[in-house]
């Protein structure tokens, strides 16, 4: 199975980026292909719909594919403000308007539909970010996703990773497993075996 993990963050030091990528490595050790996706490799501007009309960038496209290909999702999602990041809201943005001149992604929910996706955050308050979560998962399900009925809010997130940038406890390493078990099992009954 494909599972695309990526977190709502550019920050070097983000929490979120670190959770990803321990996700990503309880993905691997299931005997699952995970895919790391990092939001700053992509050039992607904020949405502007008088931009999009002279073309749909070409990161845009790339995302698309990336996030279609991919039968489940992993979100690491920060909470500014007790809701997700604008950086990730301008991405699903992007990734969710229809691309006239392109019959392949003329469909906006294509990249979406269907897709298994479980949700985690990180924050250094006490609910570590669940705010956040709460506010993805309708945006999610209005792109026809589903959800995995299992998050995991990661509280403390500065005093949770060890020097290598793993979890250090073995309660948080259970909350994030328990998430990836839920979209690996639900990717395989929903995508099928090919996943």
């Amino acid at each position: 199975m494909k599972i695309l993990v990526f977190a709502g963050s550019t920050r070097q030091q983000s929490f979120n980026r670190r959770l990803a990528a321990e996700a990503a490595a309880m993905v691997r050790a299931a005997g699952s292909e995970a895919t790391l996706l990092e939001l700053a490799d992509l050039d992607i501007p904020m949405y502007n719909a008088d931009l999009e009309a002279r073309g749909t960038p070409s990161d845009v496209v790339r995302l698309k594919r990336t996030l279609w290909e991919h039968p489940g999702w992993i979100i690491c999602s920060p909470e500014y403000n007790g809701s997700y990041t604008a950086l990730l809201k301008n991405t699903i943005d992007w990734a969710s308007s229809p691309v006239a001149a392109d019959p392949e992604w003329q469909d906006g929910v294509k990249p979406f539909r269907g897709k298994v996706v479980g949700m985690l955050s990180a924050s250094n308050g006490r609910l570590g970010g669940l705010r956040s979560q709460s506010h993805l998962a309708p945006l999610l399900l209005n792109l026809e996703c589903w959800l995995a009925p299992r998050g995991y809010a990661l509280a403390g997130a500065a005093q949770a990773f060890d020097a290598q940038g793993a979890l250090s406890e073995a309660a948080h390493r259970a909350g994030v497993q328990g998430v990836v078990d839920q979209v690996l099992w639900a990717t395989q009954r929903l995508a099928g075996p090919s996943a």
